[in-house]
């Protein structure tokens, strides 16, 4: 069966959400605008490609033109699941819908798990506390390395992550620490999404993150499109954290990255490789390094870097190739707190064969970017989500 693009490449800019949900007071969220009150920080946002796909057509945004004419097809999307985390809004891109949310922990984790993970490990648990990586890190690092006892931190993600130092615990131990920790905590008892290993390295003052981290994901609770695509013989090429994201299911080749510029360099490199499917890359520097951290200057350079990148992939597109821009939640970095914000998200789908790109109607739930990669491929249609292929017109 021919179909209208053999290569489809989505890149989720992790956290990059465009203003609040209509739903956004149920999660505490009003006012959540990442994009907007990013560019009223930075006084304007320089993002001149963005701007020529149609950016500010969605919703203007300061610093960014509107398109006369818009490179790209775009809207926005709502999130139809009750979550507003990582794991549910890119299973929901892949036609999932998630009625439980993720547990969250900003009490830290109850002290029986604690001691079956002490029990089945060996090792005494410091830390359990929401906190940011890098300052438990430098917090708690040297009794750790005194003790061997492991560094157990959350934050507002549904996640458990473990620091350690690699010259005090080996990396591979550290994994299995890690699997067993994944073990304990998938039961709907405790339903953490993801088990993050976070190695480490250096001395007391100066300790460094190095790029083993290692994601113990659930598996996603149903099929997803990526299973669909696989198993029809596509190709399913998942970058950054996204294999990590769906516990490898549906993923036919894995390559890590290990932040946005390395990200970028691997998508691009993979660009000029002959393929059939998808190409799925995540971007999570937005979020996690900027996003959480309520740091709206970084964040706004990081976005214009991204931007810089973004030429190099428009100009390698075939003339069978769709591009699919996107984000998975919000984060916004002037918000209270440092948890993820119930926004939109932006959606802007470009093709070679665009001449002025329109406005699609405003969508319902993420899982309409998973419908209209089935649809485009020939394969089994997920439960949610509607496509939009046949809007796309050559």
């Amino acid at each position: 069966m021919s179909v209208p693009f053999k290569r489809v490449f989505l890149v989720v800019l992790d956290s990059v959400g465009i203003g609040e949900a209509p739903d956004a007071s149920e999660f505490g969220d009003e006012g959540s605008d990442t994009l907007g009150h990013i560019a009223a920080h930075m006084g304007g946002l320089n993002m001149p490609a963005m701007g020529k796909l149609g950016l500010s057509n969605i919703r203007e945004i300061q610093g960014i033109e509107k398109a006369e004419k818009p490179l790209a097809y775009y809207t926005k999307m709502q999130e139809a699941s009750n979550g507003k985390d990582t794991m549910t809004g890119h299973w929901e891109i892949m036609g999932l819908h998630i009625d439980q949310p993720f547990q969250t922990f900003p009490d830290g984790f109850p002290d029986d798990l604690l001691k079956e993970i002490e029990e089945k490990t060996g090792r005494k648990i410091i830390g359990n506390k929401p906190a940011s990586g890098t300052e438990i890190m430098q917090e708690l690092g040297q009794e750790h390395m005194e003790t061997g006892a492991l560094i157990v931190y959350t934050s507002a993600d549904s996640v458990l992550q473990i620091a350690a130092h690699e010259d005090i615990i080996p990396i591979e131990e550290q994994y299995e620490i890690c699997e067993i920790a994944r073990s304990l905590t998938k039961n709907e008892k405790y339903m953490v999404g993801r088990v993050i290993a976070r190695p480490f390295v250096g001395e007391p003052g100066a300790f460094e993150r190095t790029s083993n981290r290692h994601d113990y994901a659930l598996k996603p609770f149903g099929r997803t499109v990526m299973n669909e695509l696989k198993d029809n013989g596509n190709d399913v090429v998942a970058l950054g954290k996204i294999a990590d994201i769906y516990d490898g299911e549906g993923v036919t080749e894995s390559i890590r990255t290990d932040d946005n510029d390395d990200g970028m360099e691997k998508f691009i490199q993979s660009m000029d490789k002959d393929f059939h499917g998808l190409n799925f890359l995540n971007l999570v520097d937005f979020d996690a390094k900027y996003g959480h951290r309520r740091d709206p200057q970084g964040y706004g350079v990081a976005l214009e870097t991204f931007d810089k990148r973004l030429p190099e992939v428009l100009q390698k597109l075939k003339e069978d190739d769709l591009l699919i821009l996107t984000a998975d939640h919000g984060n916004d970095p002037v918000h209270h707190g440092t948890d993820h914000t119930r926004e939109f998200v932006p959606l802007l789908v470009h093709h070679k064969g665009i001449e002025t790109g329109k406005e699609l109607a405003i969508r319902k739930t993420f899982a309409d970017i998973g419908a209209t990669i089935a649809d485009n491929f020939g394969t089994k249609m997920p439960d949610y989500g509607q496509s939009f292929l046949q809007d796309l017109k050559k």
